[in-house]
């Protein structure tokens, strides 16, 4: 038996050579994220801040990026998204050293708001580049290397900048800053040969109009699906660990491990179990990814030890293993020639409207009503996305083919 069997990225060798160059950019720019995880501590440790006013200050940051991401799609759909992707991260890069020089608490929010603008610019442009790069047969498998790359990436820098934080707080300031600079520089040097949405239909088609059309509707519908099992997912971040540190009585260090566990897991198996499932059906992966996630969480009303509480972690880890990279793919698949950029902005708004919702407003129903009450609720918001997403519809191949035609003529390799 050749050992390539055994290779958990093995699916991964018939994408181009442009979605592993995005793929490094990815990985550079989320290795230095560790900012923004540190932010609160840096608003009241070193600035002294109350904890209220460092909050508010974050929620500015969070509405910022609602408005920044359907305004960055935009924005890729007309100038390209390389473009958008590129000049989001060296102007990211320079707006963080920029923090630091930020001591008034006005002056915090406005660079925050600044920021958000910049740096949340990257997640649509990206995704639309990965959907673009990828072409419609190796779409799934696309999206899989790019949350491989996020993984990786984020698995190293939340740890390096706790060690950082240690020695010299604004060393994590000048260290992402940097990364993000490298990123930028790393697709400018390598440029990524995926042409303009705008200007990539064949001669005779015409860009999709923006505005009420059925892929719209559709796609309407989709985050209408998604929005349940995102504020069930996004309990991880919430209440997970008041439950397990303040009820379970868990040390936070063994928090931090389910999070590594959870990545170890992701960067092993994600890119095998979505090329396994590469052929099915849009409505099928959906329905499964959210009816795991709300039995992963949901489990968590019976978890009273450090086994148990693993176990969910794994359902709800498959379930993120499917449902994030299907639907970020069908997203794609979904947007009409000259529209992914601004339909992966909305489609990454879907994710911020969740957190400003889910942790929360989980975190006062355990208060009030108690961890049993959450967990089962979780349970039945799952059910709740599985049977919307039962319903979604097919996605129209025509739409797809016209723009992903040009990007298969790029492509190194592939399947069919």
């Amino acid at each position: 038996m050749s050992s390539h069997r055994f290779n958990p990225w093995r699916d991964l060798r018939g994408l181009p050579r442009d979605s592993w160059i995005l793929a490094l950019a990815t990985l550079i720019n989320r290795m230095g994220a560790m900012v923004l995880p540190f932010m609160t501590l840096h608003l009241t440790g070193n600035l002294g801040f109350k904890p209220a006013r460092a909050g508010l200050a974050l929620s500015a940051y969070g509405l910022a990026s609602l408005i920044a991401a359907p305004l960055a799609g935009r924005l890729s759909d007309r100038f390209g998204a390389a473009r958008v992707l590129e000049l989001s991260l060296l102007s990211s890069g320079l707006v963080i050293w920029m923090l630091p020089l930020a001591t008034r608490w006005l002056s915090v929010v406005a660079v925050l708001v600044v920021l958000a603008f910049t740096a949340e610019a990257f997640r649509p442009a990206s995704l639309a580049l990965v959907g673009d790069l990828a072409g419609p047969q190796l779409r799934k498998q696309g999206f899989a290397l790019n949350r491989l790359a996020i993984n990786l990436g984020m698995s190293v820098g939340p740890a390096v900048g706790g060690i950082l934080a240690v020695s010299s707080f604004r060393s994590l300031f000048w260290v992402n800053g940097a990364t993000s600079l490298l990123a930028g520089a790393v697709l400018i040097a390598m440029p990524l040969k995926a042409i303009a949405p705008h200007l990539a239909e064949r001669p005779g088609e015409a860009t999709a109009p923006s505005g009420p059309s059925p892929s719209h509707r559709r796609l309407v519908y989709f985050l209408f699906a998604l929005l349940p099992v995102l504020l069930v997912f996004l309990q991880h971040a919430g209440t997970l660990p008041l439950f397990m540190v303040d009820e379970l009585g868990f040390s936070g260090a063994v928090y931090g491990l389910m999070f590594t566990f959870n990545t170890l897991l992701i960067v092993l198996l994600e890119v095998r179990l979505n090329g396994a499932m590469a052929h099915w059906s849009y409505r099928r992966s959906l329905a499964l990814g959210s009816f795991l996630c709300g039995l992963g969480f949901g489990a968590l009303a019976l978890a009273t030890s450090l086994g148990a509480v693993i176990a969910t972690v794994i359902i709800w880890t498959v379930a993120e293993m499917i449902l994030f990279p299907v639907s970020a793919a069908y997203v794609s698949d979904l947007a009409p020639p000259g529209r992914r950029g601004e339909y992966m902005g909305y489609y990454t708004m879907s994710f911020g409207l969740g957190f400003s919702i889910g942790p929360g407003t989980g975190a006062a129903v355990m208060e009030h009503f108690g961890s049993t009450t959450l967990w089962a609720g979780t349970f039945v918001f799952g059910l709740v996305s599985a049977a919307l997403m039962m319903r979604i519809a097919p996605v129209e191949a025509a739409p797809a083919a016209s723009l992903d035609g040009l990007n298969e003529d790029l492509n190194t390799g592939g399947v069919t």
